[in-house]
């Protein structure tokens, strides 16, 4: 993979951020914050249900982004919101939605041999089981990769869509529900794309899938996955397992919401120390970080794919700005928190404290992370030695985001933590055991 800025990734949602002139303060929120990626949902023309996944023109901009008082045309007014996302220090990727358009697409029409059709002559509709029930998308219309008898076509319309994108100022691709799609066309589209633009990257969405077929997904060429851990309960084996089966495969994204999952501080009935606690162990527990427009502020409205608009902007629930910038300055600046790298969970004499030890593979970074599980109350935590934790011979420094670093580490080491709070130590293998 080229070089490219850390995976620290703002997702700014385009419903709420409005048109494109709008989205200015929130580039440069997201530059303040640290973060080095913008991540934006779909903004190219939806169809009659409105929802920004439900693309019906793949060459156009959707009118909600656009700002009908500019002199600018649409594909204009894209390009400069991206210039200057750039000259804030932020690079930018996009949803790439291939494996369905909208169900009033031109492409349905027009090229009906690329479309998936029921026995009674309606293109299908993609369809997915939530909680035992079958939930099927009428808006939408399947593409058929397997079987189509013109994938060379489908995949050069597909690849055009890609060129478009990165023409308008996109530098990385979030690949919807790519395990959905046959691996051959993600290997061959990645394979052709980078061949020309060697600094794009590849996020290939896959949760929900099994491990094994997110092994395989990965394996196309996707530079990152993204992972679970915003649904693990911090006690279970399961992330771990998953972790170690994907990660040389490739790295992953953590997040503590999405705009899928409900609002974190609406879940936890606007517990302040469970959103510190999420992010910061979302932030360090993978290569890569992604979180989106509100959380910094506590909002609890859900983000919605047809409904969301501007108005739905909340006041301020919980200035967490501060403490985001931390944490990711603090992932910006130790290699061991910018890779898929030996990852363990130690065991502690306090269960409802999770430690966790991480070393870096491309730096001499090891890494500690002691944090309370408990976002209600406070923990002891007490080792004989927490120096005997970590492999290295040096001795760890606290480096905890927004708190007053321990000056001193003692040994027997004894430390009431918070709730939520989390402590994290760095330090570094001694270079003459090498």
């Amino acid at each position: 993979m080229a070089n490219v800025a850390p995976m620290i990734v703002y997702n700014l949602f385009p419903l709420l951020a409005g048109p494109f002139p709008a989205w200015t303060p929130h580039l440069r929120r997201a530059a303040e914050l640290g973060f080095r990626w913008l991540f934006v949902n779909p903004i190219q023309r939806s169809g009659g249900s409105r929802s920004l996944y439900s693309i019906a023109d793949y060459f156009a901009i959707d009118p909600r982004m656009v700002d009908g008082t500019s002199d600018a045309p649409p594909l204009e007014q894209a390009r400069e919101m991206l210039r200057t996302a750039r000259g804030m220090g932020l690079d930018a990727m996009v949803d790439l939605v291939v494996n369905h358009c909208s169900i009033d697409a031109a492409i349905v029409r027009e090229h009906p041999e690329w479309i998936v059709w029921e026995s009674r002559g309606r293109a299908a509709n993609p369809f997915a089981m939530q909680n035992g029930r079958k939930v099927v998308w009428g808006d939408l219309a399947k593409i058929d990769h397997a079987g189509t008898r013109d994938k060379d076509g489908l995949h050069r319309y597909f690849a055009s869509v890609v060129e478009f994108l990165i023409e308008l100022g996109f530098t990385g691709f979030r690949c919807d529900a790519a395990y959905q799609v046959p691996r051959s066309f993600w290997s061959r589209l990645i394979g052709e794309v980078k061949s020309r633009h060697p600094g794009v990257i590849f996020v290939a969405e896959t949760l929900g899938c099994p491990p094994d077929l997110t092994r395989r997904t990965a394996s196309a060429g996707f530079d990152y996955i993204f992972n679970s851990a915003k649904w693990w309960d911090m006690h279970g084996h399961w992330l771990m397992e998953q972790y170690e089966l994907t990660r040389e495969i490739a790295p992953s994204i953590s997040f503590p919401e999405s705009h899928d999952t409900a609002r974190l501080f609406e879940e936890t009935g606007g517990n302040a120390a469970a959103m510190r606690q999420r992010y910061l162990f979302t932030a360090l527990f993978s290569s890569g970080v992604m979180m989106p427009i509100g959380f910094e502020y506590g909002f609890r409205k859900r983000l919605h794919v047809v409904n969301t608009t501007p108005a739905d902007w909340e006041p301020v629930h919980l200035d967490l700005t501060g403490f985001v910038r931390q944490v990711n300055g603090l992932k910006a600046q130790h290699q061991v928190f910018r890779e898929e790298c030996p990852t363990q969970l130690l065991g502690s004499p306090n269960p409802n404290v999770l430690v966790m030890w991480k070393a870096s593979t491309t730096s001499r970074d090891e890494a500690l992370l002691i944090l309370n599980k408990d976002a209600e109350h406070r923990q002891r935590f007490a080792v004989d030695d927490v120096g005997k934790l970590v492999q290295a011979g040096a001795p760890l420094v606290d480096v905890t985001p927004d708190a007053e670093p321990l000056a001193h580490i003692p040994a027997p080491f004894e430390y009431e933590l918070r709730p939520g709070e989390g402590r994290v130590m760095i330090t570094s293998r001694d270079t003459s055991e090498e």
